[in-house]
């Protein structure tokens, strides 16, 4: 039998690519801090001879495993999906690995993805809105492992957040719903229990009512997981009253798919009959027919700074400062004045 040809070594590749050791490792871990034609250069060598760089020498060396851990409450659909992906992009660009959980927004499964990501070594955790158990909070300080918020924004949170006002944002879209004449309003709104941005959500559409002079008690509110199918019962529930309202704002455009769908096979016409809304601005609001009057989160902005941020506390050991992202108002068609009946 023939013996095992013995692993290429940094010495090999920085041999063949004619640089020093200390050149390809900046190649590998910082990459664009080495011109171009180096680092071709060290990636053809690399390539040639089959190299992959010693993780363990390189953990022991930095005293860090250059993987950050996201939790987020769902992958079924892509209300964190274009967020993730610019985090993602940019912990790549600095040398870090992304490990991907899902709580299915339940809380106990995110503690025990927060203890276990933390247990594999990750240098640094994100994690969507504030509402967790104190325990857990205190766990991630007592281990010292950096970690920031998403998706919601709170200056007095126990951990730095990067995201955006919930609640103002809402407020906002259900102004203009109010302005254009709808006072039989409902919401089919996500689980508030344990998830701060459903909540503050709902919440903003009752600071609205209030402000318009209405009581805010009148406001039908459905709450129901976020999936297309919920949002769809959610809303036949709604219309199949003796007084539908005229207006139905939705916790996300997932939930608001859902209502638009529903609504076409009971024969309503939007906006004519009822006003539809979402929140999230994902692709889905766009090619609905009508395309969905929703609330744009600024997804890919809010992920790459809070990927510049955790790394920022993870290689300073030091807390980032929060940033307040914000919302606008995306106008199409499934919005429209209140009807006279």
């Amino acid at each position: 039998m023939s013996k095992l040809k013995p692993a290429p070594t940094l010495d090999d590749v920085a041999r063949r690519a004619g640089v020093s050791t200390a050149t390809v490792s900046r190649c590998i871990n910082t990459p664009d801090r080495v011109v171009e034609a180096t680092r071709k250069r060290v990636q053809s060598a690399i390539e040639a001879l089959g190299y992959t760089p010693n993780f363990a020498a390189r953990v022991m060396a930095a005293k860090r495993t250059f993987t950050i851990g996201a939790i987020i409450p769902t992958m079924e659909n892509a209300i964190f999906a274009r967020g993730l992906q610019a985090f993602q992009e940019e912990l790549h660009q600095h040398g870090y690995t992304l490990l991907v959980s899902s709580s299915a927004y339940k809380p106990s499964t995110e503690e025990e993805q927060i203890r276990t990501l933390v247990a594999r070594g990750a240098d640094g955790l994100l994690l969507i809105g504030h509402d967790r158990a104190p325990r857990i909070y205190e766990f991630l300080e007592h281990r010292e492992v950096p970690a920031l918020v998403a998706w919601s924004f709170s200056p007095d949170g126990r951990l730095p957040s990067i995201g955006f006002d919930n609640r103002a944002a809402m407020y906002e879209l259900a102004k203009r719903v109010l302005d254009l004449g709808h006072r039989r309003l409902a919401v089919i709104s996500g689980i508030t229990h344990g998830n701060d941005r459903a909540r503050l959500r709902l919440d903003g559409v009752r600071d609205a009512v209030r402000q318009h002079g209405l009581d805010p008690q009148v406001l039908q509110v459905i709450e129901t997981p976020y999936e297309i199918e919920h949002g769809a019962e959610a809303f036949a529930r709604l219309m199949l009253q003796d007084t539908p309202p005229t207006a139905v704002m939705c916790g996300n455009d997932v939930l608001a798919a859902g209502a638009l769908l529903r609504a076409q096979d009971m024969g309503l016409k939007v906006p004519q009959d009822v006003s539809i809304t979402g929140f999230d601005d994902i692709e889905l609001a766009r090619i609905l027919r009508p395309a969905l009057t929703t609330v744009h989160v600024p997804h890919r902005e809010m992920g790459r700074k809070a990927a510049k941020a955790l790394i920022e506390m993870v290689e300073k050991r030091a807390p980032a400062a929060g940033e307040h992202l914000f919302t606008h108002i995306v106008e199409r068609q499934s919005l429209g004045p209140a009807n006279s009946g």
